[in-house]
């Protein structure tokens, strides 16, 4: 029986890959803003349909730390702690102070009154995550940002292709990130790009990107090598050029999903689980399925029941972030929306390469819940 992860990434056909490779080999030019990553930039400007460019970098936790850079954010950051552990950590590697503001309870977003009450005089910037792809309260958050002249900043790890009042998603705010590691809906293995409205904003992530190079002896200032090779935008080429059927087939297992938890009458399932509130007005670009549970403890043994069928869910994101040990510098307080959401929120495996009969034993695992076998 084979072992059913909570994502898989998806695999181009090898020969359009190879495709691209012999043009590598014949250029021999493999990295240092190469002709293959030039023309991905350019492709997914045109595929979001944004007004400024793309900067393609080598993941998307250094493209969060050159934006940071690039903004001049020095001081104290307001972010969720309902997120990858990365939005806490970029900030603190360079320096930053961490500060968390409390989660919507039905959206997941960062909150915004709870944003507004956690400024001080120290904040320099609001950094916020489009939690599974769901766009945060982006008007309110805005109009937060411009009131104490602090910079916006959007995690949108999860965003990729998604759309919120009738434009991009990553028009909005001061500068945005994407993530194309395996992981993700749309990869290039490892990588990501960034986005800035902001001429001036966007034109420093550019060089800060390649060590600060202006021209081969001149400096515009100090830099880092967050460049992504050619054969991770080969990778990240072909997929693009796959991605509408692989959205198309994530969609139609989510829908499976939400047949089996929401599409029957009042039963024991309709009880045990509900769904995050996607924002009105945007698009879903189906990149996780996460389930809520009523507690940890239907959670934890939906857990057991899930591996004993070799299906291997995950607790995205466990534990809220202001409860994390180690060394991690940051106020941590007490954050009990996150904190409770997190406790009892699980994704379910999503991936274009699961067959059918994969998706059926998670669904037979789901449909023999009708026993209460999850409490």
């Amino acid at each position: 029986m084979k072992r059913i992860n909570v994502t898989e990434p998806y695999l181009p056909p090898f020969e359009e890959y190879v495709e691209y490779l012999k043009g590598i080999w014949e250029r021999n030019w493999l990295t240092n803003q190469g002709p293959l990553v030039q023309e991905l930039e350019q492709k997914l400007q045109a595929y979001h349909q944004l007004s400024m460019p793309v900067h393609c970098v080598a993941n998307g936790s250094l493209g969060l730390q050159i934006a940071l850079k690039a903004l001049g954010v020095k001081g104290e950051v307001v972010t969720t702690p309902f997120s990858y552990v990365a939005t806490t950590a970029c900030p603190l590697w360079e320096g930053c102070t961490v500060k968390f503001a409390d989660i919507e309870p039905d959206t997941l977003t960062i909150d915004p009154k709870a944003v507004e009450a956690a400024i001080t005089p120290q904040t320099e910037a609001i950094l916020a995550t489009h939690v599974f792809g769901n766009p945060c309260a982006c008007e309110a958050l805005e109009a937060i940002s411009k009131k104490h002249g602090i910079a916006l900043i959007f995690d949108a790890a999860h965003a990729f292709g998604v759309t919120y009042k009738g434009k991009c998603l990553l028009e909005y705010g001061d500068a945005s990130i994407v993530s194309l590691h395996a992981t993700k809906l749309m990869h290039s293995v490892e990588g990501g790009f960034v986005v800035s409205k902001d001429s001036a904003v966007s034109e420093k992530i550019e060089w800060m990107r390649r060590f600060g190079h202006n021209g081969t002896a001149e400096f515009h200032g100090v830099g880092t090598n967050a460049k992504m090779s050619e054969f991770h935008a080969a990778m990240g080429l072909c997929n693009l050029n796959h991605i509408e059927g692989v959205l198309a087939k994530r969609k139609v297992t989510c829908e499976a999903f939400d047949s089996a938890f929401f599409g029957h009458e009042p039963s024991t399932l309709n009880h045990q689980f509900s769904s995050i509130v996607y924002r009105e007005e945007a698009s879903r670009n189906y990149s996780y399925y996460p389930i809520l549970f009523e507690s940890e403890v239907g959670l934890l043994a939906a857990v057991a029941r899930f591996k004993s069928e070799g299906i291997y869910p995950r607790r995205y994101f466990w534990p809220s972030l202001n409860k994390l040990n180690g060394s991690l510098n940051f106020e941590r307080g007490t954050m009990p929306i996150s904190e409770e959401v997190a406790s009892r929120i699980l994704c379910l495996p999503l991936a274009f390469s699961m067959r059918d009969d994969e998706i059926e034993r998670i669904l037979s695992v789901i449909n023999g819940n009708r026993n209460g076998i999850f409490n």
